[in-house]
């Protein structure tokens, strides 16, 4: 019997696992080891992939994965450290633990002045970056879907100007699975940071330790961070904080992130063993006991092999002896074994797995876990079921649900445009433009007052005003779609949709986790394509990368409302949600295209925890929000205000700088007749559109501002509707803007960005001419 026939409710134990390479060991890393108990909570609404229980904590899994591993069913799950005589207040020794990790007399201490780098290393939705936010004061954005964190955050803790801590991305493990697991680990073993900071999320410990076991043996002061520690008291659980200490060999400080509560003792902690350098006590966790002690024999035999490479590799020999057993082949690279050495370390490991009657990689993985549950049955007293949990549960019966998932990210996604677009957005958009407006009558009445010079006059209100005026006030338009998207994303929902959309997404070669750069797409193609990291396979993210500019970014909203105001004004939300419909569906088309061509192959199997949803902190909202309009306004007064004044420069002189009465006799009208001929089929063939969409490279918005400078605000009297249906279609495919394209080129190349720049403006040229014959029947 197999995982991929257990039904829903039903408990079984894992016999086998099946699978081979970095795929099978991400398996093993997560928990899917032969002895471990599983239960089936739900599948998806069409059937694939399952969502399953292991460890205490929920991980989905695609039934193709399920089928390799073999399984007994049985009755009920029997592990649940439900033991409440265990359940005590004991008081947490204070700083330095009185001496016990370092000899006083002894001591060496880091020399006055040196910099204390930290490591902060934890999993995926642990409160890592709330943490990093709390130590720094860092405005880095807080979200719940696994891998937010993807680029390397740096900042100083608080009140102490000699530290420094980087923010690794959340990982399961230190085994080279995905590209987050390879940069954490190269952070740790080639930067050596004086100490690792490791949160813990206290809700789900034992699958948090089993990396907190592989940072142990990389032989690094550490300090260890029981978040959520208000989560486990209030649902009636306890966790004996001075015994876990003495059976890891580190300090455990029992804190709450989101609260700031132990956050104090927790610096006092970790500037005290990165200053005394205080190592782990403890590093071998395999018991000598365990199936006579194979595995134990077998790790002691290797490191003895591998000592002098370890040593010569800068590597601490526990943590290379385990992943050379694992056959771990960035680890083997770098210890250089020879011919006899190599041959050696295979029998070793050979014995063993003969004698443990497991393979290697699920012998090691076996090992962690054993321990773990030794360690929780002595620490860690839960609750039946977490209030969360509950409350997680009932809200999946809808979201999730067979018949309402679909419907209801529908519904909700539709609510969130109708919200932005035609209600609170729209209404602070339109107090805004009445602000804009009267500033820019005053500004026009004070210059000629002032009898101030025309030129100047017409940079400031044609040019500057009506430009980068105009942009403007799309801004309640973005901040308020971000602050819906961020909600999702806080709340834990848009994991919920990866989940749900895996089986649809897999139809055009790509896995639910793609569903989340997608989304994101739709507010900004930049942040868009730096979440494609948190993809694991090279395939999949070169792919949505691809596909991103498809979505439609809140930048090109000002373009859309300019024509639908214009020429559509009581079509306004049918032909915007033609216009986003239009969109995913070329970018389906072009998914099916790359999936058989550049990228052909199967998508990476879906494997992927689903956290509790939690109530999105309005600090971490308003903190995004910020972000986003900060990043807009600096555009507004940067990079648009540039591109408005050099077009209005552009337009207003000739090639010999005298200003010109009709902008036909222009520079610009001379640059942008150039590429006339092309846009006439389009019937857009007028320099001043041209213009226009030559601006929108630079930032989308001032595609805008720049048709009302050359159009002076009467571009309905030029256009026909069929022409500026034409160009809404173009607006929508055609290359993403130079911020977006430099993102590309950063995660892909310089080729790869210019493809982008030249495929999506042959798309778009190709749906604009198809959109204008079709629209041609009806208008």
């Amino acid at each position: 019997m197999t995982l991929k026939d257990l039904e829903i409710g039903k408990s079984a134990v894992i016999r086998s696992v099946g699978g081979k390479g970095a795929l099978r060991q991400h398996f093993l890393d997560m928990g899917m080891i032969p002895g471990a108990e599983v239960t089936v909570v739900k599948f998806a609404p069409m059937g694939d992939p399952v969502e399953l229980q292991i460890h205490g904590y929920e991980l989905t899994l695609r039934l193709a994965e399920a089928e390799q591993i073999e399984i007994e069913q049985i009755p009920r799950r029997s592990r649940n450290h439900e033991r409440i005589e265990l359940l005590r207040e004991t008081d947490h020794p204070g700083l330095g633990e009185d001496g016990k990790y370092h000899s006083k007399k002894d001591e060496h201490p880091v020399p006055e002045g040196s910099t204390l780098t930290y490591a902060l290393v934890g999993n995926q939705n642990c409160g890592k970056t709330t943490l990093f936010n709390k130590l720094t004061g860092s405005n880095q954005h807080v979200g719940n879907f696994p891998g937010v964190t993807v680029d390397r955050k740096t900042g100083m803790i608080k009140g102490h100007p000699e530290t420094e801590i980087t923010d690794l991305p959340g990982i399961y493990s230190m085994s080279p699975y995905s590209s987050e697991e390879i940069v954490s680990r190269n952070f740790v073993l080639d930067e050596k940071p004086r100490a690792i900071i490791n949160i813990v999320d206290a809700t789900n410990i034992e699958r948090n330790l089993y990396l907190t076991m592989q940072l142990l043996e990389m032989d690094i002061p550490m300090v260890v961070a029981l978040n959520m520690m208000d989560e486990v008291l209030g649902n009636q659980g306890s966790i004996d904080v001075n015994m876990m200490e003495a059976l890891l060999g580190v300090p455990v400080i029992p804190i709450s992130a989101a609260k700031n509560e132990g956050v104090d003792e927790l610096v006092d902690h970790a500037l005290h063993i990165a200053k005394y350098q205080e190592h782990p006590l403890r590093q071998d966790f395999c018991d000598k006991n365990d199936h006579d002690g194979a595995v134990h024999r077998c790790i002691h035999a290797v490191m003895h092999l591998i000592e002098d490479h370890a040593v010569q590799a800068d590597i601490p020999a526990r943590f290379a002896a385990t992943k050379a057993i694992e056959g771990d082949p960035l680890i083997l690279e770098q210890l250089k074994l020879d011919t006899n050495e190599t041959e050696m370390l295979e029998h070793i490991v050979q014995q063993m797995e003969t004698e443990r009657q497991l393979d290697r990689s699920a012998a090691i993985a076996d090992m962690r876990f054993d321990f773990i549950e030794r360690l929780c049955e002595h620490t860690v007293v839960k609750p039946k079921e977490s209030r969360e949990r509950i409350r997680s549960e009932k809200i999946d019966r809808i979201l999730t649900g067979k018949y309402t998932a679909i419907p209801c990210f529908i519904g909700i996604m539709a609510l969130v445009f109708y919200l932005t677009f035609n209600v609170i957005g729209a209404w602070l958009q339109g107090v805004l433009e009445v602000g804009i407006d009267k500033i820019s009558a005053l500004t026009d009445a004070a210059l000629t007052a002032a009898n101030v010079n025309s030129a100047m006059h017409s940079l400031v209100i044609d040019g500057i005003f009506t430009g980068v005026g105009s942009v403007l006030s799309f801004l309640p338009v973005i901040v308020t779609l971000f602050f819906f998207l961020s909600l999702m994303e806080d709340s834990g929902y848009i994991a919920r949709v990866a989940f749900v959309m895996d089986k649809l997404l897999r139809k055009i070669g790509l896995s639910g986790r793609s569903i989340v750069p997608m989304l994101i797409g739709f507010g900004c193609t930049v942040p868009a394509v730096m979440a494609t990291r948190t993809l694991t396979s090279e395939r999949d993210r070169k792919m949505t990368i691809l596909l991103t500019p498809f979505m439609s970014c809140t930048a090109k909203l000002p373009i859309y409302s300019f024509f639908v105001n214009a020429f559509f004004p009581k079509k306004g939300g049918f032909i915007m949600t033609g216009l986003y419909l239009l969109g995913i569906l070329v970018g389906i088309l072009a998914a099916l295209l790359y999936n058989g061509t550049l990228f052909k192959g199967e998508p990476v199997p879906f494997v992927m925890e689903l956290p509790n949803y939690r109530l999105p902190g309005a600090k971490n909202v308003a903190q995004l929000l910020w972000e986003k309009a900060k990043d807009f306004l600096q555009r507004a007064f940067s990079v648009i205000l540039l591109a408005t004044m050099v077009v209005w420069f552009l337009q207003s002189f000739d090639l010999h700088l005298n200003l010109v009465k009709d902008s036909s006799d222009s520079i610009l009208a001379v640059i942008s007749g150039i590429l006339v001929p092309l846009f006439k089929p389009l019937g857009l063939g007028d320099w001043r559109i041209c213009t226009a969409l030559i601006s929108g490279f630079m930032a989308k918005e001032s595609v805008v501002s720049t048709l009302e400078v050359l159009f002076g605000g009467n571009i309905a009297s030029v256009l026909t509707p069929l022409a500026a249906a034409s160009l809404l279609v173009f607006s929508l495919l055609y290359t993403p803007c130079v911020a977006a394209i430099a993102s590309v080129k950063r995660e892909l190349g310089s080729r790869w960005a210019a493809g982008v720049v030249l495929w999506q403006c042959v798309i778009a040229w190709l749906a604009a001419l198809i959109a204008r014959f079709i629209c041609g029947m009806f208008i």
